[in-house]
């Protein structure tokens, strides 16, 4: 408010809805390996990933929107990893972070997966072995513009015509 006249703000639902998304991704961290020792430096005073609007580090996926995948995932491992996925409220977003959670790594055994992508869907990779407090950063950033892009009203959308396609198969099904 300026000299006492009210204040409005112009814009499309999705630009408002995708900015406030962008700025408050909270990270649950899956780490396995040293990648989530690099992780965890991201929260120190020295990198301060709250200044991205990502202070909130989530314990529960069910309260957070984007899954860091830090260390070598094994076979044993893959559908713990794949619930917690399942776990996590729309809209959500993963982030491979090594070269372990991005390929396998340099380990070519039958117990490893070659990459988390063959069980859940990835967004951002990220190398190095491990990778770098810096390279976490740069990907936050690269997702931040992905979520700006998105849209929210088209989602929706989608996911309303899913459930009525749903409930109309299931209707049909019971007759």
């Amino acid at each position: 408010m300026q000299n006492g006249s009210p204040g409005f703000f112009s814009g499309k639902l999705d630009e408002l809805v995708n900015w406030g998304r962008s700025h408050s991704l909270w990270p649950f961290p899956y780490g396995t390996a040293c990648c989530a020792i690099e992780f965890m430096s991201t929260e120190s005073a020295r990198y301060d990933l709250s200044r991205l609007g990502s202070e909130f580090v989530r314990f529960t996926p069910r309260q957070a929107d984007v899954l860091a995948v830090s260390g070598t995932i094994t076979f044993k491992q893959a559908p713990i990893l794949k619930r917690i996925y399942e776990q996590m409220m729309e809209p959500k977003w993963v982030i491979a972070m090594g070269a372990c959670a991005c390929s396998g790594g340099f380990y070519d055994c039958y117990c490893t997966v070659p990459g988390i992508d063959h069980i859940i869907p990835v967004d951002i990779y990220i190398g190095g072995c491990p990778s770098r407090p810096e390279a976490f950063f740069d990907a936050m950033l690269e997702l931040q513009e992905k979520v700006k892009s998105e849209s929210y009203m088209e989602d929706r959308k989608k996911k309303l015509k899913e459930q009525w396609e749903n409930i109309k198969n299931r209707s049909l099904k019971s007759e």
